[in-house]
């Protein structure tokens, strides 16, 4: 879409939005400025973090998992998120599998969210090699959306949990100008929450040498992804609309 203005996420339908990442803090590297303004809109949002992020500081892991819990309840106050869930996969050896996809399946079918946000499962990305734990949440999640739909997959939810099977519409995953299909403009106050929230990280970032100031990294990069929408600051994803048919069906540029 190079050379296009991006389109906005068509956010007046969402309704719930249930965000899937490995670790805290994965959601405040800008997608949470996007949550601030969903929230203010009415629209509910929902954290599951498959790990505690217990491998990620000096600390020892137990202590840091329950600092970085802390943190991140503190975080998802700042942007209206109040369903928060923490799960307890191992950090930094997050294994994709049966495991992992049940357990994203499950909170799929208790949250019943029309957009699921992942993450990318590319190995290398503009910023270097992915680390291997976003890999497999990326991979999982894409996966657990297909599998809450169906009854037969994960069947012990919907028979003795009594979780209805449940097709969220949208898939989408944060996304740089040249990959992202849309936008979502954070220009103000959902911008000035997106900060307050990796700041509220504040334990955390400080274990990391080095590591810039949350109000110069969050702003710099809303605003180089701001062009591809003509606004100030944005966030941008690629989006799947899950109910739409297939492109090939719908392609009328062919002769």
């Amino acid at each position: 879409m190079t050379g296009m203005t991006l389109p906005a996420l068509p956010e007046e339908s969402f309704q719930r939005v249930l965000c899937v990442v490995a670790h805290p803090d994965d959601m405040e590297y800008g997608a949470s400025a996007a949550v601030a303004r969903w929230t203010a809109r009415g629209i509910e949002v929902g954290y599951l973090l498959l790990t505690r992020g217990e491998a990620g500081m000096p600390n020892r892991p137990e202590e840091t998992a329950r600092l970085r819990v802390a943190e991140q309840q503190a975080a998802c106050a700042v942007v209206g998120v109040s369903h928060l869930t923490v799960l307890e996969h191992p950090d930094g050896v997050l294994v994709y599998g049966l495991d992992l996809r049940r357990d994203i399946c499950r909170e799929i079918r208790r949250f019943k969210p029309d957009v699921v946000l992942g993450t990318g499962y590319e190995v290398e990305t503009p910023f270097g090699f992915d680390q291997a734990d976003h890999r497999a949440a990326g991979l999982a999640t894409l996966d657990a959306v297909r599998d809450a739909g169906n009854r037969w997959v994960f069947p012990e939810q919907v028979d003795d949990e009594n979780l209805e099977p449940h097709s969220p519409r949208w898939y989408i995953v944060p996304g740089l100008a040249g990959s992202a299909t849309h936008g979502v403009e954070v220009t103000g106050e959902p911008l000035r929450r997106g900060i307050a929230s990796l700041e509220a990280h504040a334990a955390y970032l400080a274990a990391l040498p080095g590591h810039p100031a949350p109000a110069d990294i969050i702003p710099m990069f809303t605003a180089m992804n701001g062009k591809a929408m003509d606004v100030d600051h944005a966030v941008l994803f690629r989006a799947h609309d899950l109910q739409a048919p297939p492109e090939f069906l719908t392609d009328t540029t062919q002769d």
